[in-house]
């Protein structure tokens, strides 16, 4: 039994604090109660507390500092204007830090230079570094490289060939292990988690190995050297780069990097326990989900005897950047399907800065601003200080990685952050991500939705379609030609071909033509390359997301002021679908239920153009529901089933009445809102906001672009018809006719526009920041 629409949208968005209750009026099929809505409904603004990261610390180590020892890199590969070998010993930042409490730490970098094949010139060490922090009060910024350790292997514990097999000291290298991650038991001892075994190795204080490596339970990597032949059960690289453990050092917890081969699930990550007193596996495991398959886990910390922080990255860089993140996790609890729980710490790529801390010393720096990024392709280091304080280092890959100067090597950085509360405004007009940030990057991947969460966006829009084996991903349309890198991909070359959808004749390739695994190996490109030529700078980088993805990282992010990140998903086809075996609503209904989502004051509000399907939701669903209307035309359903009414019929005060039935509000081409005149300036707003008010439907309207082709005459600025207009003037005179929620391709834009409207001063977003970075970079 679905609620009036009072009960469904708009209480789901007083409970979120987007909207106020619209005027009371009543209309058939059923009668509608509602508050009368004041006057000002746009300029109503709730305050909120919300945490909010904090830079307090920055100290760097130049990318070309060398340390003392022999030469090194003579077979790294060249990149950023670097070539080995080198003059000493290269240190390509960190990859586990522990801290001594008294200002110093212990610092280690992984194998060198990536492989076992260009690493033998490279000393496994730990380094006792001293930052001398840049605060607010200023300070040098500098890491002071104090002294280090060696492993080494005199004792001959390891009972396989290493590179300084015959020497008396057996120096370890980089093609022996590769270090990645590092806990100091109370006893002063070391246990290192590395990548080729995967193995746990236990040195003393000065870095000498005490006992045998201990393999990984679960299997072994290409690399390991007692491989002979058998099948590994650890993907290359994706052993433990994260470990935490117990405070007492009687428990380590290492988590493999990767999903391991044999698991069909490729977003589990497995946590291991392992007793240092018995020096074996305990045999118990928990499950950790990735926000997706490709994402990797960095680093990990226990904050208390249950708890734990997971640090999980993507593999970009700058820009293009999309996870950089530290989650919370209690290895007590687990979700319907087993994985822990997480819940999000800070978002490094979302870090305030108002004290500005290092603009001065990397002027220009991608992402050192009022905001500050920690863009980083390997972040793999996160050690909570304690009373909400957070260390974070990053691994700079030297030569290799150019996030801050793209052509220039990345120092190594240190940075402190600080999760601090303030009250903050919510603005009460809903803003929807259209395809998430789709001005700025390729639509419908996760660096578009990501972006437009940065950016103030409180839902975030998938359009939805199906692929052959029945799985929902995010794509504009199923014909994905223009939206993927399909047409380079010879292997599917054979499925280009002509279909009709919804009455028209099109060909290309399309998504229920490809099983899930097959789209997973396409990459998204920009729908309109010459309209937003920026936008292909981020060609051929993310993989089509899973409806599932895209749900996890909204329910995994929180607005501004701390609210949940809402999913508006749109039903593509739904009748063309359903006559192919694979109709979306009951599968869509699914999975949102199978990530908690399933009553009116869920965040998620389901649209389509068709009628007859959100009828049938309506019966299945308590979640909100909206009838999209477009400019012109019919709903395909109606059209194919004979019945003659068109849009314009549906957004008569009878037509819109009848939606009430059976939706909570209407999704409203522009025009429909506010028609153009023969200028091709806006006219006088219709009745239709105020008709659908009275039935107690809510008004959306879509879509607002930025670019001057997509605004009237008198908001356009220039002659390019690509260029720039005033976007933000023309959001707020469809707000000043009435209109509750929008969808935008831009949503710093609305966001400024939503606030000014309501008379706030908006405050500094991150999001606008990292465009405006790129935009200037180019």
């Amino acid at each position: 039994m679905r609620l009036s629409p009072l009960g469904a949208t708009t209480a789901a968005l007083l409970s979120l604090g987007l909207l106020w209750p619209t005027a009371a009026a009543s209309a058939a099929p059923r009668p509608v109660e509602r508050e009368q809505r004041p006057a000002s409904t746009a300029a109503a603004e709730r305050p909120r507390t919300t945490t909010t990261p904090t830079l307090t610390a920055r100290a760097t180590l130049a990318a070309d500092h060398l340390a003392a020892g022999p030469p090194s890199g003579a077979q790294a590969t060249p990149a950023n204007g670097r070539q080995g070998p080198f003059d000493g010993q290269v240190i390509p930042g960190f990859s586990g830090v522990v801290a001594n409490g008294d200002g110093t730490y212990w610092a280690m970098p992984d194998n060198g230079f990536g492989a076992k094949a260009n690493s033998a010139d490279f000393l496994l060490r730990m380094y006792l570094v001293k930052p001398a922090w840049e605060t607010a009060g200023g300070g040098k910024g500098a890491i002071r490289v104090q002294r280090f350790i060696s492993l080494r292997d005199p004792d001959r514990k390891i009972g396989f060939p290493i590179v300084h097999d015959r020497t008396r000291s057996r120096l370890l290298t980089g093609a022996d292990f590769d270090v990645e991650s590092v806990v100091r038991v109370p006893d002063g001892t070391f246990w290192v988690g590395e990548e080729f075994g995967p193995f746990l190795l236990h040195v003393d204080r000065r870095g000498r190995v005490l006992d045998a490596p201990v393999p990984f339970a679960g299997g072994k990597s290409p690399d390991n050297p007692t491989l002979a032949g058998a099948a590994a059960a650890v993907p290359r690289s994706r052993g433990f780069e994260a470990m935490a453990g117990s405070a007492d050092g009687r428990r380590l917890y290492p988590v493999v990097e990767g999903a391991l081969t044999t698991d069909p699930e490729k977003r589990r990550r497995v946590i291991s326990e392992f007793d240092t007193r018995e020096k074996r596996y305990t045999g118990t495991t928990w499950a950790y989900q990735t926000d997706t398959d490709a994402n990797v886990v960095g680093d990990a910390h226990m904050t208390g005897a249950h708890t734990m922080v997971v640090l999980e990255r993507d593999d970009f860089q700058g820009a293009a950047a999309v996870t950089k993140r530290v989650y919370a996790v209690d290895l007590r609890r687990e979700d319907r399907d087993g994985y822990l729980v997480k819940n999000l710490v800070v978002d490094l790529l979302e870090i305030a800065n108002p004290a500005e801390i290092g603009v001065d010393r990397s002027p220009g720096a991608y992402g050192v601003g009022r905001t500050f990024s920690f863009p980083f392709q390997s972040v793999e280091t996160v050690v909570p200080l304690g009373r909400g304080r957070y260390l974070l280092a990053n691994d700079n890959n030297f030569p290799g990685n150019d996030a801050r100067y793209p052509g220039t090597p990345d120092d190594t950085e240190m940075i402190m952050l600080q999760l601090k509360k303030g009250r903050v405004t919510a603005p009460s007009t809903m803003l929807i991500a259209h395809r998430g940030a789709s001005g700025y990057r390729p639509e419908h991947t996760l660096a578009s939705y990501e972006l437009a969460i940065a950016q103030g966006a409180d839902y975030i829009e998938p359009d939805v379609v199906a692929t052959k084996d029945g799985q929902l991903v995010a794509r504009h349309e199923n014909e994905i030609g223009g939206t993927t890198d399909v047409s380079v991909h010879p292997e599917f070359a054979g499925r280009r071909t002509t279909k009709v959808i919804d009455g028209r004749s099109i060909t290309g390739w399309f998504t229920e033509d490809f099983t899930l695994a097959e789209l997973r190996t396409l990459r998204a490109v920009e729908r309109l390359p010459l309209v937003r030529r920026s936008n292909t700078s981020f060609d051929g980088l993310y993989q089509v997301p899973t409806l599932d993805e895209v749900i996890d990282l909204a329910r995994h992010s929180r607005t501004a002021d701390g609210r949940r990140i809402g999913v508006y998903p749109e039903t593509k086809h739904p009748t063309y679908f359903a006559d192919l075996g694979l109709a979306l609503e009951d599968r869509l209904v699914d999975v949102l239920e199978d990530n908690g989502y399933a009553g009116a004051d869920d965040p998620v509000v389901i649209q389509s153009f068709e009628t007859a399907n959100l009828q049938r939701l309506s019966r299945r669903t308590d979640l909100p529901l909206v009838q999209l209307v477009d400019c012109s035309g019919a709903p395909f359903d109606l059209k194919s089933s004979g019945d003659p009414r068109t849009y314009a019929d549906l957004v008569t005060p009878e037509g819109l009445a009848e939606i009430s039935g059976y939706a909570d509000a209407v999704g409203l081409c522009k025009d429909v809102m506010i028609p153009r005149d023969a200028q091709n300036r806006l006219a006088e707003p219709t009745d239709v906001i105020r008709d659908a008010h009275r039935v107690g439907l809510s008004v959306t309207g879509w879509t607002f672009r930025l670019e001057n082709q997509y605004l009237p005459a008198d908001y356009r600025l220039g002659a390019d018809l690509n260029a720039p207009g005033d976007l933000r003037r023309e959001i707020e005179a469809y707000l000043a006719a009435g209109m509750d929620a929008f969808f935008t391709d831009n949503p710093d834009v609305g966001d400024l526009a939503r606030r000014r409207h309501a008379a706030v001063t908006p405050a500094p977003r991150s999001g606008v920041e990292r465009v405006q970075a790129v935009t200037a970079a180019r």
